[in-house]
């Protein structure tokens, strides 16, 4: 997609979010089923085997992480989830347990899954983020909060990695001092980066 010099971020946004949705509901639910299962080997060998790895609850339409999250459980590290005390709240992680039947969540104040406020907090050493745009250079377009660009700021030294559909890259999106680009970004057909 290019993205015109005129439009706002939240005209992006919208714009990307409904391709998102369109891209999403063409896909057969098998298609879909088969789709971000395990990382590419190339991040593989970049994480290592004590690494907290930090995921999310995919909304609608997003990139699922869910079977990374069974993959990483399954190789025993440590999974967490952001969480928001309430809605003024910064991000944070929690631990994440159970990846395969979910059973330690609970609906958090944006309406997300996140861990129960019980849970411990872990900081990510590798955190896969949605996100709604992206470039072939790693530039990010979030929800527009800035959850991650402030979770990131304040955590230097982190590997993020976008998950993203094909629909969702960009030639170009407006990128702003305080915005973080991504390590890498995967999608069903292609790995951008390392950068």
């Amino acid at each position: 997609m290019t993205a015109p010099q005129s439009q706002t971020k939240s005209e992006l946004r919208k714009a990307l979010k409904k391709a998102r949705r369109e891209h999403v509901s063409a896909q057969p639910d098998a298609i879909r089923a088969l789709l971000f299962h395990r990382p590419p080997g190339a991040l593989l060998d970049n994480i290592g085997p004590d690494a907290v790895i930090g995921l999310y609850h995919a909304g609608q339409a997003e990139a699922p992480a869910a079977g990374y999250a069974r993959h990483f459980q399954e190789l025993e590290h440590a999974l967490a989830l952001p969480a928001f005390d309430g809605e003024g709240a910064d991000m944070h992680f929690r631990q994440f347990s159970d990846a395969f039947g979910e059973t330690d969540l609970e609906q958090g104040p944006f309406g997300m899954m996140q861990p129960a406020a019980d849970a411990a907090r872990l900081v990510p050493d590798v955190l896969f983020v949605p996100l709604v745009g992206f470039t072939a250079a790693g530039i990010r377009l979030g929800q527009g909060g800035g959850h991650y660009d402030k979770w990131l700021a304040a955590h230097p030294g982190r590997i993020a990695i976008g998950l993203a559909w094909d629909v969702q890259l960009c030639d170009t999106l407006p990128h702003e001092p305080h915005d973080i680009a991504l390590d890498a970004i995967v999608t069903p057909t292609r790995l951008y980066g390392p950068f």
